[in-house]
């Protein structure tokens, strides 16, 4: 009875397979009665990569299929000039033939580290790791000269609105226009002066004119935060990455510390003599 249930298991399996390989079969071109298929499309698109990447659906289906027509056509008549039969081109054929398993066995078989345990256990084992770090919300003022900065700040402090004189005296061509908003930013995002002295303030104060190589900067913090974790769906694909090429690598390092590598290109490296075991004491 379960052997049944078994094989119609196994049965149901295979024919759900069926429409995906057909798909690959399905021929979308001849060039001299070879044969392009769907297959060979998706070949040619993971070969391409980025040339193809950006390119709108209907015109990257037209590149593939011509440059799969130019690459029968081109392998045809190398094939008729015998191109394939040197000792040259076996091996080329030799070398990326070992570089085509390498890379689909290092992509099998990291694969399988990428399992989703994995990535969750990584991603909360390094948010405990990390240490809450602090951004601030800044309004500025920049300005060429201390004595502009200072009529700035003069005028915020008769009562204006800080957003309305640096919309109208800001020299910054990207917070200008926004009333100086910088949005929220760390403190390495700015340079040494401005981030020193905008991380001092408490929420609604404005500084003192502060001296950078862009100018003077007047400065009203607008609030302070800890700086907001990444959710794990945010950082899936980097983790993702980043466990399929660690496993990759982990594999590499496998297979050289178990294979025997000889360097015939140098000088072998003159063996170090044992250390001579002591003597043992007479015996009395």
């Amino acid at each position: 009875m379960l052997s049944s249930r078994l094989a119609m298991l196994s049965l149901g399996f295979a024919l759900a397979a069926v429409p995906a390989l057909a798909q690959q079969d399905k021929p979308v071109a001849k060039v001299d009665g070879i044969t392009i298929t769907e297959g060979d499309l998706k070949l040619a698109e993971d070969d391409l990569g980025e040339r193809t990447a950006q390119m709108p659906e209907e015109r990257k289906r037209e590149e593939l299929i011509n440059y799969l027509v130019d690459l029968k056509l081109g392998a045809k008549s190398a094939a008729a000039a015998k191109i394939g039969d040197g000792p040259e081109f076996a091996k080329r054929l030799a070398y990326n033939r070992d570089k085509l398993l390498l890379d689909e066995y290092l992509t099998t078989e990291a694969k399988k580290a990428a399992t989703p345990e994995a990535a969750k256990k990584l991603f909360e084992d390094t948010v405990k790791a990390m240490k809450p770090e602090e951004e601030v919300h800044a309004r500025h003022i920049l300005v060429p000269e201390e004595a502009e900065a200072k009529a700035a700040l003069e005028r915020v402090k008769k009562g204006e609105d800080f957003a309305k004189v640096a919309a109208e005296l800001s020299k910054d061509p990207g917070s200008g226009k926004e009333g100086g908003d910088l949005g929220w930013f760390a403190k390495d995002r700015m340079v040494p002066e401005f981030a020193e002295a905008a991380f001092k303030l408490e929420k609604g104060q404005v500084s003192e004119p502060v001296k950078s190589q862009f100018g003077w900067h007047v400065i009203k913090l607008e609030d302070k935060r800890s700086k907001p974790l990444p959710s794990f769906d945010e950082v899936k694909p980097q983790i993702d990455q980043y466990l399929v090429r660690k496993a990759q690598q982990d594999i590499i390092v496998a297979l050289r510390e178990k294979a025997k590598v000889e360097r015939l290109d140098k000088p072998a490296t003159p063996a170090t003599p044992a250390t001579p075991a002591p003597a043992e004491p007479k015996k009395p």
